[in-house]
């Protein structure tokens, strides 16, 4: 008899996913659910991976990716983030930033390791830490639910703790974690010799005149204790490519390599070389992108300026606001479900990202300001009608 394995049986479907298939069942549905922006990759980009089939790129590379991508990786790095990783030996090309996030993990973490995760925290940080035998600790911040706090980060720490897993810009919540703050956790990380897993997908993403931040790995010391992980999926619209990359020390890369060769062996090769074409130094593929979603946060925070018990504060970065509803007596699944069944629009549940978020809904706002607008005027509805 086939029965499932215990870790397998312990993995939850995330309520965002619940959500996104519940939304299926309704013909005029308006979905925020999923961080998948409707902006199509550049034009420049998709002949990348066209000619690529066309030439009969379509072959294995190295498990580690093509050389030829890791030094765009290698060039784009030191251009934007300021930071020095050797393509051939400190750089990985991984199935999106989810399966290097997943690697990095399989790669450091020992059962019994204790991975301290900062709330609001992705979704599947926790279920991730879980499988690779380790132990996710959640820390909140009793005074902001939605940012960091980097005293009950230190105070989280102990003998078992292995790693602290970073997300900024964050999703859900938007929040950059500042330069004092980072300052703080890499001095945190040094005193008691922890790593660093930073999670930067979002950094693209940018409003209100703020820098485009540090990375932890930049700051004195850290490089060598921190794993930097990115993706081209939301910097350049290539969701459905999968394809991210892990920078870190070289000897953590080669464990990666080793374990990617028995779980996907490389990157799908037409994805790659679209890749090499999106972190072209003389091309800016990402310019217009965050024009766009700041006039759809804008747009998203003016209409919900206009419903009576619901809060909405402009999100820092990202394509995703938290929004308040404590004042509707409601905790969020239950809001989350009333809003689909009566007026079909599609939210996530804030308890997706630690239970101190049960007061709040998630919305991407990946789709145009016409739906934006026609989704919110639904949700006022709704709440007016409670």
């Amino acid at each position: 008899m086939i029965t499932v394995s215990e870790i397998a049986s312990k993995v939850q479907p995330s309520l965002t996913r619940k959500l996104f298939n519940m939304a299926k069942q309704y013909d005029n549905v308006i979905d925020f659910t999923l961080g998948d922006p409707d902006v199509h990759t550049a034009d420049g980009i998709k002949s990348a991976a066209c000619n690529a089939i066309i030439n009969n790129k379509t072959r294995y590379s190295q498990n580690a990716g093509l050389l030829e991508l890791r030094q765009a990786i290698q060039k784009y790095n030191e251009q934007k983030e300021n930071l020095c990783y050797n393509a051939d030996g400190e750089i990985i090309v991984t199935v999106g930033a989810m399966e290097g996030l997943f690697l990095t993990l399989l790669a450091t973490i020992n059962k019994g390791d204790e991975v301290i995760i900062p709330a609001p925290y992705y979704v599947n940080y926790v279920q991730m830490v879980n499988i690779c035998g380790g132990i996710p600790v959640i820390v909140s911040n009793d005074a902001n639910p939605l940012r960091i706090s980097t005293e009950a980060i230190c105070k989280a720490i102990n003998s078992k703790t292995k790693a602290i897993l970073l997300n900024t810009p964050s999703n859900p919540s938007g929040m950059v974690v500042t330069d004092d703050e980072l300052r703080v956790l890499a001095k945190i990380a040094i005193e008691n010799d922890l790593m660093v897993i930073t999670d930067e997908v979002y950094k693209c993403l940018i409003y209100d005149g703020i820098k485009r931040p540090r990375s932890i790995a930049s700051f004195e010391g850290m490089k060598q204790r921190t794993i930097y992980i990115n993706s081209m999926s939301k910097e350049f619209c290539m969701t459905g490519y999968r394809l991210g990359y892990v920078c870190g020390p070289e000897g953590i890369i080669s464990a990666m390599t080793k374990l990617q060769e028995n779980v996907v062996a490389c990157a799908p090769l037409p994805s790659q070389y679209a890749a090499i074409e999106a972190l072209r130094i003389d091309v800016d593929y990402s310019a217009n992108m965050a024009s766009i979603f700041s006039n759809r946060r804008n747009t998203l925070v003016r209409e919900f300026s206009t419903i009576n018990g619901l809060v909405c504060k402009a999100p820092e970065a990202t394509f995703y606001a938290m929004i308040d509803i404590s004042k509707t007596g409601m905790k969020s699944e239950e809001f989350a479900y009333a809003l689909l069944k009566s007026v079909q629009v599609a939210v996530v549940p804030g308890i997706t990202y630690g239970d101190m978020c049960d007061n709040y809904i998630r919305i991407a706002f990946t789709l145009n300001e016409e739906k934006i607008v026609e989704g919110i005027r639904r949700i006022k509805k709704f709440v007016e009608g409670l």
